[in-house]
């Protein structure tokens, strides 16, 4: 009995080596930190910009265009939390429950145009969706249409978000 457990322990030893070690995020987000705005330009029917603009409390802003913008890839600039601070404010009426999803109400919109998604994550990775079809004509989602027109001028990435074909494509 004696003996087994010493020829046993070796093996242990070697299945222990095999185990990974769990990572440990090196600077965590400090718990009640402000969170970050994300917004994401889907696909409409034709060639409108798709991407995706992150804006953070302390004004950074990392764009990543997808397709049918000027800049394809990740960009990085640096705003000011005062930009951030306005955005938030503009976005907030808009903003569902804390960790729900929920539709922008939209009287009537044109079906074709891109569709918005804005969240809201905080520092423990806890999301707030809200999701928007561009092209209402009056309401909420009007009012939030504004907003979103203005956003790619107020965020510093006009040149990076503004619409364009690649070639070989063309808009027959």
């Amino acid at each position: 009995m004696r003996r087994s457990g010493v020829l046993l322990m070796p093996a242990l030893i070697s299945l222990g080596a095999c185990a990974s070690i769990p990572q440990v995020v090196m600077n965590p987000p400090l718990a009640g930190s402000p969170e970050t705005i994300a917004v994401s330009v889907g696909p409409c029917f034709g060639f409108c910009p798709v991407y995706d603009v992150v804006l953070s409390p302390n004004g950074d802003v990392h764009f990543s265009g997808k397709r049918h913008t000027a800049e394809v890839g990740d960009r990085d600039r640096r705003s000011s939390p005062e930009v951030y601070r306005a955005v938030a404010n503009d976005f907030a009426a808009f903003r569902p429950a804390d960790g729900t999803t929920a539709r922008v109400p939209c009287t009537a919109a044109i079906s074709d145009t891109s569709s918005y998604t804005i969240t809201w994550t905080t520092a423990d990775g806890r999301r707030t969706v809200a999701t928007h079809q561009r092209g209402c004509s009056d309401g909420p989602g009007h009012e939030l249409d504004n907003i979103l027109a203005t956003l790619p001028k107020r965020l510093g990435i006009v040149a990076w978000a503004q619409q364009t074909t690649r070639p070989g494509l063309s808009r027959g």
